[in-house]
């Protein structure tokens, strides 16, 4: 749990700026995951230390490994989406970390879930009010 926390600060500076809703949702998580008071977590959570997107990807590689169980890619790609929903704006930066988590499935080829095509929804979404704006 402790790994999975750390990609999700890292998540939650993606943007530049970790939003209070989203602040909320980690300290949350924390707490359920029983970190909160984690000496190496600690500095990440209190926004003393800011993750570089390079790092993020690097622990979700590591988080994931060389063959990801269906539960653990699951559990990423689940807590990543309440994290990045959690504000209600999603960074174009927030939807290349769902598409790289997306492209590390297990399965490959898995049955759409509501979860998945919700995200499939949004992300057609973002992106044609990204191309609007150019």
């Amino acid at each position: 749990m402790k790994q999975l926390l750390k990609i999700l600060i890292g998540a939650a500076w993606i943007d530049g700026i970790i939003q209070p809703e989203e602040r909320k949702y980690l300290r949350r998580l924390a707490a359920e995951f029983d970190l909160a008071d984690d000496p190496e977590l600690q500095p990440l959570l209190s926004e003393l230390k800011r993750v570089p997107t390079a790092e993020c990807y690097q622990w979700v590689e590591e988080y994931l490994g060389v063959n990801p169980t269906e539960e653990q890619y699951q559990e990423l790609l689940e807590k990543i989406s309440g994290l990045i929903y959690s504000d209600g704006d999603i960074d174009v930066r927030e939807t290349r970390l769902l598409e790289k988590v997306q492209s590390l499935d297990p399965i490959q080829q898995p049955p759409k879930t509501i979860v998945s095509s919700l995200l499939e929804k949004i992300q057609k979404l973002y992106r044609k009010a990204v191309e609007e704006q150019m």
